[in-house]
């Protein structure tokens, strides 16, 4: 059981070694056509961009399986909402997987007729839809931790707050900045939502498994939605996004305990 753990976790940190790879070719070749370098590199580059994702579809071969044993775990989860999101989330990776294995069989010559260009649109699809879930379950968690920090610092929150009386029951100083007239009600943030932007602020400090994987499920959102045409940002955008959370990944599996659970 444990090599068979050691296993996946090499094959997993190999496939985002290729995957940070690719990205940093789809930056690098944005780069070079900005810069109006020869065609030659260009071309190298891009050739090599295409070699390495050819090289994942393959070793992500048996993703989809492994998804849906994912999502056979996550079904047994008490809370109704992550259960929900997890699942579905899981479901969703073993369709953009099925659709890529699809894809790689296409480019490989096993399937000569196959329409690519639909294939792929399917599979970005499958792709945002669970990025979508994670970020709604990333929202999720905040939510909960915030209400819970919330709690366990009532008091000190409302201290905090400008409208509180101070715990001596003496009078609250005034800042300085309340001495000047206000010139627009938009200019300044109300008091409830500093209070808010300061304790989620504190959350994320403090639970860095969730940061980095919201920074992370951010920054592959903006792949599908270029590839879809939903919002276009271009291959540069794309390649630093993509080389991030490739990067951000690669970090879970070297650091495991930065990896969200469940």
């Amino acid at each position: 059981m444990d090599s068979w753990v050691r296993f996946n976790a090499q094959s997993q940190a190999k496939e985002k070694l290729f995957r940070a790879v690719q990205y940093a070719c789809t930056l690098l070749g944005y780069t070079l056509q900005k810069g109006g370098t020869g065609s030659d590199l260009l071309t190298k580059v891009k050739q090599l961009e295409a070699h390495v994702s050819l090289v994942r579809k393959l070793m992500r071969l048996g993703n989809s399986a492994e998804a849906l044993e994912a999502a056979k775990r996550a079904i047994h989860l008490s809370d109704c909402v992550l259960r929900l999101c997890i699942t579905v989330s899981h479901l969703n990776r073993a369709m953009y997987f099925a659709c890529d294995n699809v894809l790689w069989a296409g480019k490989t010559g096993l399937l000569p007729k196959l329409d690519q260009t639909k294939w792929s649109q399917r599979s970005f699809r499958y792709y945002l839809f669970a990025l979508i879930l994670n970020l709604t379950r990333d929202a999720y968690e905040i939510k909960l931790l915030m209400e819970r920090e919330s709690r366990s610092g009532g008091a000190k929150g409302a201290w905090l707050s400008p409208s509180a009386p101070p715990p001596d029951g003496g009078e609250q100083p005034q800042s300085p900045a309340s001495q000047f007239p206000v010139l627009s009600p938009a200019g300044a943030l109300s008091p409830r939502l500093q209070q808010e932007l300061r304790l989620l602020v504190t959350v994320l400090r403090s639970n860095p498994p969730l940061l980095l994987d919201l920074v992370r499920n951010v920054c592959d959102l903006f792949i599908p939605l270029d590839r879809l045409d939903l919002y276009r940002t271009g291959p540069g955008f794309v390649g630093a996004c993509g080389l991030a959370s490739s990067v951000l990944s690669l970090l879970t599996i070297v650091y495991p305990w930065l990896k969200l659970k469940p």
